[in-house]
Formats: C-alpha cells, sequence, structure tokens
C-alpha cells in the first residue's frame, strides 16, 4: 500500500499521502463542515484544481497565499492546494482588526488572499496589494476546471509549509514560518493515535497551531476531519454524537464550557477514544472532571507554535499528575535555565527551552526576533525559548509555573499569577479569574486581580477571603468583576487588554 509506505518513510509530503488515500480508499470522508462533505477521491481532484490555478495566476513555488476565513471545507481545499503547488499557506486570523489583518498580509508577501464573507467586509476599507479571491461564486469561477492537472513539485523538507502568525498577545504578531519537515514530525508522531479510521471533530479556527497539529495528522493518516467555523458548546456534542466523533483537539475553556451543559451527559460519546488538550493552562479539577465523564484518553499537549520541546501527560494514565503537563516527548530534549542562560540544577525552577524535529525555520523576515527566541546549549545544538517558567519534578514531569513575562516582581519578591489565580477560582463566587502585575511606586509591581461572578457576592468579600488565604508578599491590591476575560481564539487571555483597562489607574 503506497500510503503505508509513505508514512513508515523517513520523509513524506502531505500532499502525496492525500493522492494516496484518494487512491487506495477513495470513497471516505476526508472533510466535511455544517454545509457539505468531499471524499479523498473528490479532495484529491479539488486540490488539484486549486493547485493548478494558482500556478495559472503566476504564483511561483516557496510563494505564500493568505487565507482570511473561518473554518470550512473551501478554506481546506485551498490551504491543501496551495500546499501542492509548492507553496505556503498564511493563515491569518479574521478576529484580528481590519488594520492588522490587512498588516499582516502585506508581511507575509502573499500575491494572492483568499476571503470570506465577513472577512471581504471587514476588509472593504483597507487597500490589499494582492489579488483577492473571495469565496463563493468568485472562488468556483477561479477555480481551474474539473480533471485540471498542476506542472508537478518538488518539494524539500526545509521548504515552507505555512505561516502561522502569533496571537499578538505581547504585541505585533510575528510569522513563525514552520516547514514541511516540522509538519512530517507532526504527523509521523502520531503513527499510535488512530488518526487512521478517525472522525476528528475541530472546534478551533485553522489559523492555530492548535487545530493544525490534528488537522493534519487527521488528513496525513486517512481520517475524517469535521470542522466547525464557531464553537458552541452543544454544537459541539451535537455534532459529536451525528458523525460519531473518535478524536478531538479542545482548549481548556471549551471544556470548561461543555463540562458545565446540565445535560452533558445526555449525550451518546461513547464513540470517542482520543481528546487532546493544549494551548492554556489546564487545571487539574477540569481534567479530573473531564476523565470522570467523558469516555476515552485524555492527552494534554504542551509545546509552542514555534515548536522547540514538547510534553505530553495521558491523564488516564497518571491521575496523580494532573498538576503537571506531563514528560517531554521521545526525540524532544527540555531543559530549564536562568536569567543568565545556565542551565539550573534539578529540582529548581527555570525558564523553558526545548529542542526537538519539530522546529520553526524563524520568524519571517524577522531575524533579529528569530535570534532572541534562541538558545544553544554547549555542543551548539539550537533549541527555542518557550518564555515560560517551571520545574521539573522527583519523576520527571514538568509543572509549570506561569509565563516568564507575567512574573510580577513586587518587593524583591518573585510572584506567579497562576497561584494566585489557583486561589482565587476557590471562591463560589469566582467563575472565572484573571491576575497581571500593574506598575506601584511602593513595590514596583502588584498585584491586580479580574473576576467573571458566579453569583452576587461582594467583590470585597471574594477579596478578603483570597487575600486570607495567600501570602503577605502574594496579596491582591485590587479586585475588579468582569463581565467576561477577553480570551484569543484558542482560549488565553488577553492580559495585554487587561493590563490596557487599567492604564493611569494608579495601584
Amino acid at each position: 500500500m503506497l500510503a503505508e509506505a509513505l508514512l513508515v518513510s523517513d520523509f513524506a509530503t502531505l500532499p502525496d499521502l492525500l493522492r494516496a488515500h484518494a487512491r487506495e480508499r477513495p470513497d471516505r470522508i476526508a472533510l466535511a463542515d455544517a454545509t457539505g462533505s468531499l471524499t479523498y477521491a473528490a479532495l484529491d481532484e479539488t486540490i488539484d484544481r486549486v493547485a493548478t490555478s494558482l500556478q495559472r495566476d503566476g504564483v511561483a513555488q516557496r510563494s505564500n497565499i493568505a487565507i482570511v476565513a473561518a473554518a470550512s471545507v473551501a478554506y481546506g481545499l485551498v490551504f491543501l492546494g496551495a500546499l501542492r503547488a509548492g507553496c505556503a499557506a498564511a493563515p491569518i486570523a479574521p478576529s484580528a482588526t481590519p488594520e492588522q489583518i490587512a498588516a499582516m498580509i502585506a508581511d507575509s508577501g502573499a500575491p494572492i488572499v483568499f476571503l470570506d464573507a465577513a472577512a471581504a467586509s471587514a476588509l472593504a476599507g483597507q487597500v490589499i496589494a494582492a489579488k483577492i479571491v473571495p469565496f463563493g461564486a468568485e472562488f468556483d469561477a477561479w477555480l481551474a476546471p474539473p480533471g485540471a492537472k498542476p506542472a508537478p513539485v518538488t518539494i524539500a523538507p526545509s521548504d515552507p509549509f505555512n505561516i502561522i502568525y502569533s496571537s499578538g498577545t505581547t504585541g505585533t504578531p510575528k510569522g513563525i514560518v514552520q516547514s514541511h519537515a516540522m509538519r512530517w514530525a507532526h504527523i509521523h508522531r502520531n503513527s499510535g493515535a488512530g488518526f487512521g479510521d478517525a472522525v476528528t471533530l475541530l472546534a478551533t479556527p485553522l489559523y492555530s497551531n492548535t487545530t493544525l497539529v490534528s488537522f493534519l495528522p487527521t488528513l496525513g493518516w486517512g481520517g475524517t476531519a469535521v470542522l466547525m467555523a464557531k464553537f458552541d458548546a452543544r454544537g459541539f456534542l451535537e455534532l459529536a454524537d451525528r458523525y460519531r466523533a473518535t478524536h478531538t483537539m479542545l482548549v481548556p475553556v471549551q471544556y470548561q464550557r461543555i463540562m458545565a451543559l446540565p445535560d452533558f451527559d445526555g449525550f451518546d460519546l461513547s464513540a470517542f477514544r482520543f481528546k487532546s488538550c493544549t494551548s492554556a493552562p489546564f487545571s487539574a479539577a477540569l481534567k479530573a472532571d473531564v476523565l470522570a465523564r467523558w469516555p476515552g484518553l485524555l492527552v494534554e499537549y504542551y509545546g509552542m507554535t514555534e515548536g522547540g520541546g514538547s510534553t505530553m501527560l495521558i491523564a488516564n494514565a497518571h491521575p496523580d499528575k494532573l498538576h503537571t503537563v506531563g514528560k517531554p516527548i521521545e526525540g524532544h530534549d527540555i531543559r530549564l535555565i536562568d536569567d543568565d542562560g545556565r542551565e539550573v540544577p534539578p529540582g529548581e525552577m527555570g525558564e523553558v527551552v526545548g529542542r526537538s524535529p519539530a522546529m520553526m525555520n524563524g520568524y519571517h523576515g524577522r531575524a533579529e526576533a528569530t535570534r532572541a527566541a534562541e538558545w544553544y546549549d554547549g555542543d551548539g545544538n539550537r533549541f527555542i525559548r518557550h518564555g515560560d517558567v517551571g520545574r521539573f519534578d522527583n519523576d520527571g514531569f514538568l509543572i509549570l509555573m506561569d509565563r516568564k513575562k507575567d512574573l510580577i516582581i513586587s518587593g524583591g519578591f518573585n510572584i506567579y499569577p497562576s497561584d494566585l489565580e489557583a486561589v482565587l477560582r476557590e471562591h463560589p463566587g469566582v467563575a472565572d479569574c484573571a491576575v497581571i502585575g500593574v506598575p506601584s511606586e511602593a513595590w514596583g509591581e502588584t498585584p491586580v486581580g479580574f473576576y467573571v461572578p458566579n453569583d452576587d457576592t461582594e467583590t470585597a468579600e471574594i477579596l478578603a477571603w483570597t487575600n486570607a488565604k495567600l501570602g503577605k508578599t502574594q496579596r491582591l491590591s485590587a479586585l475588579h468583576p468582569i463581565d467576561v476575560l477577553p480570551r484569543s481564539a484558542i482560549g488565553k487571555v488577553l492580559k495585554r487588554e487587561l493590563r490596557d483597562r487599567l492604564a493611569g489607574v494608579p495601584a
């Protein structure tokens, strides 16, 4: 079998794997969304048409194409068709501001950009120096005729596969260039995850690496990917029941909303074999609830879009380690360093740096930012700085403390917001919360909390209760109710937006 031979080889491209699956399982559903589905035979034929159209329009191999849209079958076709033409896809968040979207399109250098109706409307006042192809009738007219075949291209492992733009939680998004070799590593390492006969339900956007690390292995191994354009908890469970979903990747806030549904236990989720989570802190209590009530394995991954090292926690096998993010995946080297770039002794905290077969080429057009993200050991091996602070326990499981940039230094003491958030979250009047550091004349910085109320408990009462449980140097100087915490599309709290809310307010 051609697909089987490719999957056990040292390197294979996703376009070649899709071609093999089209020959060997032509009638298997490859992609589905709310509007319909495509078999592998139809997928293969259509991405040939996309690749042919790109070549017809003069889009050269190793160029980038941009996509700004909600997840859909059409989105998948453009992404995969670009790969078959030897191009890289630059999927861009439609949730960004029109100015940010236009800037990311320009940064990518894409000569052609694909938009859904919402993105086209949002960008109506922007100057876009690229050919615009809206999804729908204009996309259908742009496509080469059925049966069209692109000129064959040879793809090297180092060739760019995609550019993923960072969420921008710390400033201007940077384009993270990932290679075919990196994506092959993501596909290949999932040999035991059962993606070959999977029905993978995906409710995070296709511009996110969180989604792609499940989307790409599903297609690489010949499974079915079901795409949700927009997440809602009940809609997810209805689709899971309808399609007999076996796999999913969700972020913690999505698990939280699903598990909180009063009728969660009324849905048939017995087909699930593999659930995974990444991208944001996943509380031990929430993991335990998922383990207790949702069938199948629960696997937490910790890593970065930039690559580096990744860890894995198989929660079912280690119920006593739910406060950790697991151990480094085989072939991944994770170390901890101090502020001077020296490795810390065992058991001590340090900044996480990692190395693996899955490493970004660099930030697109930003050599200085790329160098700043790198660390080299004494043998000259390249690692990527993760920006997190953590420590290993005695069994080699990694315990994350916080983002290094979120560390609060108050009166000379290091304060980790996650510690304060864990206490605040214990109060029954708190549904969700976040802690940030703000400038303080007396202490340099001081911690301030935001919380989403769960009942009508007075803010002052929650603040006093929390501070009574915290150490003297940890206590919150203020606590603010908020209707909803600002989050990215993959569930990360946008602490920069919380800081902006307090700009000019003395602490």
